[in-house]
């Protein structure tokens, strides 16, 4: 009797901890991805990459679901997907180019002149603040998962969605009802 039962018992267990919701974000499978979608500025030659190092995508997939995914899940960090301490020069819409580094607690941006302002989360207050001259002038405050309270200029808050809609009444307000297009 149990030996019958044994099998089934097994393979139901195994399916419940594939599909535990523990989805991840597949850091090693995507650094993988990322790099192949680089590797060269030829489309086709980056396919034939593709095809050449597809058992690597199969490695990569299962070692995120078997091990890091579920590392990300009981912990609440992948230790693949983080970016802590690397930079990253980014072009702005004013034409120059940002370092921007990746902290443990939020980014660190240099302009071209060497100013540097700090974007940091707060964790405990679930707040993003903006760092300058040692002055901490907070940001937003997340609510929820589809809500922000935002501090405005003038000491006020809102409450703003987190959409394109809740995004552009953000701009909105921080800029006092001015909208700024670009072509």
């Amino acid at each position: 009797m149990y030996k019958k039962a044994f099998k089934p018992i097994v393979f139901v267990m195994a399916g419940t901890m594939l599909v535990s919701s523990c989805i991840g974000s597949f850091g090693l499978f995507n650094k993988v991805l990322d790099w192949n979608k680089q590797a060269t500025g030829n489309k086709f030659l980056n396919w034939l990459i593709f095809i050449l190092i597809s058992p690597a995508y199969v490695l990569c997939g299962v070692a995120d679901i078997l091990v890091i995914n579920s590392i990300e899940f009981w912990s609440g960090n992948n230790p693949l997907a983080e970016n802590v301490g690397k930079t990253e020069n980014v072009l702005g819409s004013d034409g120059k180019l940002y370092a921007v580094t990746t902290l443990e607690d939020g980014y660190e941006i240099r302009n071209p002149e060497g100013e540097i302002v700090n974007f940091v989360y707060d964790k405990k207050e679930n707040t993003w603040s903006m760092v300058q001259d040692g002055k901490k002038t907070t940001l937003l405050r997340l609510k929820d998962k589809d809500t922000a309270e935002i501090y405005l200029k003038d000491g006020n808050t809102m409450d703003v969605a987190l959409d394109e809609q809740g995004m552009f009444n953000a701009r909105m307000a921080v800029n006092g009802g001015t909208f700024f297009a670009f072509r």
